[in-house]
């Protein structure tokens, strides 16, 4: 299993919208916004090793940035685990840990977006 995680996925929202749902995530995950740039539509954040109170035991940096396609729009996210300094680790890392983090945070974003049941 790769410890990086890529995922594409479509919604039919406007990029605004996804963009906020995307900047409050993190912090309904336990995690923090390290970069936004409002402008690229572009989010990137931190989560720590406990989220939820289950320990998945890594730290994952996660990148989401919107991309308009006309009618919907294309969300972009791509994750990776982080060491004990918050550097990208490179090996070592638990399988499964970068997935749940990133399957975690899609869930809560079609959520807020009100998507959860497409």
């Amino acid at each position: 299993m790769p410890f990086e995680q890529h995922q594409e996925k479509t919604y039919p929202k406007d990029a605004k919208s996804i963009y906020d749902a995307a900047l409050a995530v993190p912090a309904k995950m336990e995690g923090k916004v390290i970069s936004s740039a409002p402008d690229k539509f572009r989010v990137e954040a931190r989560f720590p090793k406990v989220i939820f109170g289950k320990t998945l035991g890594e730290r994952t940096q996660l990148s989401c940035e919107v991309r308009s396609q006309g009618d919907t729009c294309l969300v972009v996210v791509d994750a990776f685990p982080l060491d004990a300094v918050e550097r990208k680790l490179m090996f070592g890392a638990r399988p499964g840990v970068t997935k749940t983090v990133v399957t975690w945070f899609m869930a809560h974003l079609e959520h807020a977006l009100g998507l959860e049941n497409q």
